[in-house]
């Protein structure tokens, strides 16, 4: 799929066609959707390359000056999935007269650039532009680094009373989803050293400010998942001890119950066997046969919660 944007007095503002100072949208395109692109000197691998769902951040340059940058971005599967936060790869296409981005999959952040949600963005301005959405691509991370964190929260308060494994294996799912951010996170910061050392954003001062805005997003980015890494080690190493042990109690409890529930057959097993036995012929028999098994369940009860048995 293809859309076509360009910012105008009125905003940003769809149109039909690929003109000077535009911003292309892909979003997992046909074969003949590449072949358009293909024709408008754009080259095929530079198309291809950010469909690749394990493809890496990087850059690469082609002798007429097109650029090619492809940045890892956070993307939400949804809570069904084995893996419910992943990321995904966003190819940027710098020509001389317009700006493309691919990805495989819609993307929220470039779903409110078209929508002119983002403030002083410019189709025009491409290396600003460029910018402006590598810095939106790092504050998404840590939204949703904020979100894992509320999520795993929610299921430690469940986990504190479980005896099954459901509340560990959906830790394993956020645990998961940290792995790919960090793969993803590192892989940018290699790609924003490498674009600084490219010089492409040295022309106004306001690019190099926003530069270093990037870099330190992203560096925060990576030293939150470093630390929800590490809680989450230690949650899931925790709660398997914890699990256990709620399932220890569970077993001590019922263990108790047995032993009391089994002194009423103890004591009315011993009155009822075919011998002579004091108080045989009393007719209120049955009342103090009743009344000893209640005094001794009572006296054991009152022993087991003294240890704290039950």
């Amino acid at each position: 799929m293809i859309h076509i944007y360009k910012t105008t007095e009125n905003g940003v503002e769809q149109i039909s066609e690929i003109v000077t100072n535009c911003w292309v949208k892909v979003v997992d395109p046909t074969p003949d959707e590449i072949n358009q692109l293909a024709d408008s000197q754009i080259p095929r691998e530079f198309i291809t390359y950010p469909l690749d769902i394990d493809e890496l951040s990087r850059t690469e340059r082609e002798d007429d000056g097109t650029l090619l940058i492809i940045v890892r971005v956070p993307f939400f599967q949804g809570t069904t999935f084995d893996i419910p936060y992943s990321t995904i790869p966003l190819g940027i296409i710098v020509t001389g007269k317009f700006i493309v981005t691919v990805t495989r999959q819609p993307f929220g952040l470039l779903e409110d650039f078209a929508a002119g949600k983002m403030r002083g963005f410019s189709t025009g301005k491409r290396y600003r532009f460029i910018l402006r959405m590598l810095l939106n691509v790092a504050n998404n991370y840590l939204v949703f680094l904020r979100e894992i964190n509320k999520l795993t929260d929610q299921v430690e308060d469940r986990l504190q009373s479980s005896i099954k494994n459901k509340e560990v294996m959906e830790l394993l799912k956020y645990q998961k989803s940290l792995v790919y951010f960090t793969q993803g996170i590192k892989s940018n910061e290699v790609l924003m050293e490498r674009l600084q050392r490219m010089k492409l954003f040295t022309q106004y001062p306001e690019d190099e400010d926003l530069l270093e805005d990037v870099i330190t997003e992203n560096q925060q980015a990576i030293s939150m998942t470093e630390i929800s890494t590490n809680i989450m080690n230690s949650m899931v190493e925790s709660f398997a001890t914890i699990i256990s042990n709620n399932v220890n109690d569970v077993m001590k409890f019922l263990a108790s119950m047995t032993i009391v529930l089994s002194i009423p057959s103890i004591v009315v097993g011993y009155f009822g066997m075919n011998v002579a036995l004091p108080y045989a012929d009393h007719p209120s028999a049955y009342l103090g046969i009743i009344l000893l098994f209640l005094v001794i369940m009572g006296f054991v009860v009152y022993a087991f919660l003294k240890r704290d048995w039950f």
